[in-house]
């Protein structure tokens, strides 16, 4: 159980204790949604859709700064503040909906691990979902122990993703120019705003959004505001180095893709089970195996995050919880049902950021309006463009979103 504790002077050993949280919520910024967005981006389109991913990133670390942030000057997570502030309808519905991103959250992180297991040990696809859940729920118990251990073991998982991709990109021949291009904001055609906004959903997650206010919340104590402000500062870095390293991730998928398939004749590639082929032929059985790797502990660490996020989720709206097992029951079951059905793997990914992407508004509009309130935040209420900052990029997102709306009802 987690337990709170004061903060220790303002060394190293202060530093420490307060960072591993955002590593915790980075790993949902590369589950197997990114890895399915990523590479089809860059199979399909090559660099072109670089800059969407430094974006997103970008727009990541405002937002996980704010979550911390609130659950360091309140004592209370994004989810409880709601349940405080709003009506009964208003929270019930927001609740909803939460539920509903946090089935596609588990959709994406199960079809990932059970994917990566017929990779690369020929599991079926219903048993490796299965196995995921498992070992979701394992990553959870130790809880038990504190967060912790919890927190170093998906840490170590982000490390193997980390070092799996890194590997594979020092073995293909990216392009400078190209990668450069990349960089400049521009979209070609309808279908490349719909993988940006699947991009979008797979950074931006919302679930994570809820939880990364909850992992900070009661973790150290600042008794002065000198000191609270030292762990806020401290905390910065914390995301900036987890956002940061995801980033690095993300980037790397569509590098890879961009030089490998891009207007190559390898066919498939804008599947993971093409990929992972792609690469062993085009690169060689050890990149192969290295993305087999990195997407089997994408899925599993992610796996539990989300898991806890949606506790996290419902404790908050609704001040109710259930055994965690039951919890995980439910949310793995429709993964189950799109492995069972035959649903292809990497549609169902693709379609579940999207799902995603439409949820951040209902997270993201709460977290800035709480943000911005000197009587709920204190000390530590942001600056006036920092708010401004959270409002354009609420803005965007949700003016994404309607555009695709549009499209999807009207063909606009």
């Amino acid at each position: 159980m987690d337990t709170t504790t004061a903060l220790p002077g303002r060394g190293l050993r202060a530093r420490l204790l307060v960072a591993g949280p955002a590593f915790v919520a980075a790993i949902a910024y590369i589950d197997p949604g990114n890895f399915a967005t990523n590479f089809a981006a860059g199979s399909q389109y090559g660099y072109l859709l670089l800059w969407v991913i430094v974006a997103a990133n970008l727009l990541a670390m405002l937002v996980q700064t704010l979550s911390a942030k609130l659950g360091l000057a309140t004592g209370l997570n994004l989810a409880e503040l709601c349940r405080e502030r709003f009506s009964t309808p208003v929270r019930w519905g927001m609740w909803a909906q939460a539920e509903i991103v946090a089935i596609a959250t588990d959709l994406a992180e199960v079809i990932g691990g059970a994917v990566a297991l017929y990779l690369l040990f020929g599991i079926p696809l219903f048993t490796g979902g299965l196995i995921t859940g498992l070992v979701a729920f394992a990553l959870l118990a130790l809880q038990v122990r504190g967060h912790r251990p919890f927190e170093r073991a998906i840490t170590l998982l982000f490390v193997v993703i980390l070092v799996a991709l890194l590997s594979t990109v020092w073995q293909v021949d990216v392009s400078a120019s190209g990668a450069v291009a990349g960089l400049v904001p521009r979209f070609a055609g309808t279908e490349t705003v719909l993988l940006a906004t699947g991009i979008l959903g797979a950074t931006v997650m919302p679930h994570v959004i809820y939880l990364h206010s909850a992992l900070t919340q009661r973790r150290i104590v600042g008794a002065t505001t000198d000191e609270r402000r030292f762990i806020l500062r401290t905390t910065r870095f914390d995301v900036l180095a987890g956002m940061g390293t995801a980033g690095i991730v993300n980037a790397s998928m569509l590098l890879i893709a961009a030089a490998v398939f891009a207007g190559s004749a390898i066919p498939n590639t804008d599947t993971l089970e093409g990929v992972h082929a792609g690469l062993g032929i085009a690169v060689g059985s050890g990149a192969a195996l290295a993305f087999g790797i990195a997407l089997l502990a994408s899925g599993l660490a992610s796996s539990g995050v989300g898991t806890y996020a949606g506790q996290v989720v419902m404790q908050g709206f609704i001040h109710r919880s259930i055994p965690i097992l039951l919890r995980r029951a439910l949310t793995l079951a429709p993964a189950l049902v799109v492995l069972g059905l035959g649903v292809d793997p990497t549609a169902a990914l693709v379609l579940s950021q999207v799902v995603l992407s439409f949820g951040i508004p209902f997270a993201l509009i709460p977290l800035v309006l709480f943000t911005r309130d000197r009587a709920i935040m204190g000390p530590l209420v942001n600056h006036r463009l920092t708010t401004a900052a959270a409002i354009v990029v609420a803005a965007l997102i949700i003016g994404l979103n309607a555009f695709l709306i549009g499209d999807v009802l009207f063909g606009a």
